[in-house]
């Protein structure tokens, strides 16, 4: 298999994953962020994704090259510009945020970026991006200069990612921000999911196993955890023994 898409065959085998959100803002300690791997190398954690709306600390490279050197797990770019592109990472979420209606966020970011991305070897993942309101003002919804959608417009939710599939995108994440005080509705989660048949990726308002829960039954194929790790870096072992039950669930009726 080309290396230029095993990141989207593993997000498309079937099984349930954890990816953990780095903010390279967040994490200042070395120790911390070792300590952090090599939970998530004993946890079985899937990939590790690395960025944020806003970064004002030059530390994302020293991230990206301290869990490559440190483990095997995929580092793939979360960016919230094509500022923060670093070809030394596995992969990128080429993330065209579709639910809202900014251009520089659905076409003109991707244009300045692309060339640089068809040289390098990093993995381009393309990657319709939904915001969904999660009850508070997000920095990712004040950054875009968009308005997420409200947690109650299942259909519209449902359209934006079938939209996002026909226009080709190969992932589709829903994203209630970081910080959100509540995660996407189970609901919400299994009307998309339904209405599709790309590998899709919940985030935002994760921070309990048991909202990891729901959200993996509802339907999500990979779930995002990050700002909730920060307080309780433990929250890996409860998601990630959430993930084998239902992986193991999931053999068994195949």
């Amino acid at each position: 298999m080309s290396q230029n898409h095993k990141l989207h065959a593993d997000f498309c085998r079937g099984k349930k994953s954890l990816a953990i959100l780095i903010d390279p803002d967040s994490f200042t300690v070395l120790e911390d962020l070792l300590g952090l791997i090599n939970l998530s190398v004993e946890q079985g954690v899937s990939y590790f994704f690395v960025g944020g709306s806003l970064i004002t600390r030059d530390t994302q490279r020293l991230i990206i090259h301290t869990i490559k050197n440190n483990c095997d797990i995929p580092v793939i770019l979360f960016p919230g510009s094509n500022m923060h592109i670093d070809t030394d990472a596995d992969g990128i979420l080429f993330l065209s945020l579709i639910s809202g209606r900014n251009p520089e966020l659905l076409i003109g970011q991707h244009v300045t970026s692309a060339p640089l991305l068809k040289k390098a070897k990093i993995e381009v993942l393309s990657t319709g991006y939904i915001l969904i309101n999660g009850g508070n003002d997000t920095a990712v919804s004040y950054m875009s200069n968009t308005t997420p959608i409200p947690a109650d417009k299942v259909s519209i939710a449902v359209a934006t990612a079938m939209a996002g599939e026909m226009l080709g995108m190969k992932l589709i994440y829903m994203d209630a921000g970081s910080g959100a005080y509540t995660p996407i509705s189970p609901d919400m989660i299994s009307e998309v999911k339904s209405n599709i048949s790309t590998p899709l990726i919940i985030g935002g308002g994760i921070n309990s196993g048991e909202r990891a829960r729901l959200a993996l039954a509802a339907g999500a194929d990979t779930i995002v955890i990050g700002n909730a790790i920060e307080k309780d870096p433990n929250l890996i072992i409860e998601v990630s023994n959430s993930i084998r039950k239902l992986n193991e669930e999931l053999l068994n009726i195949h």
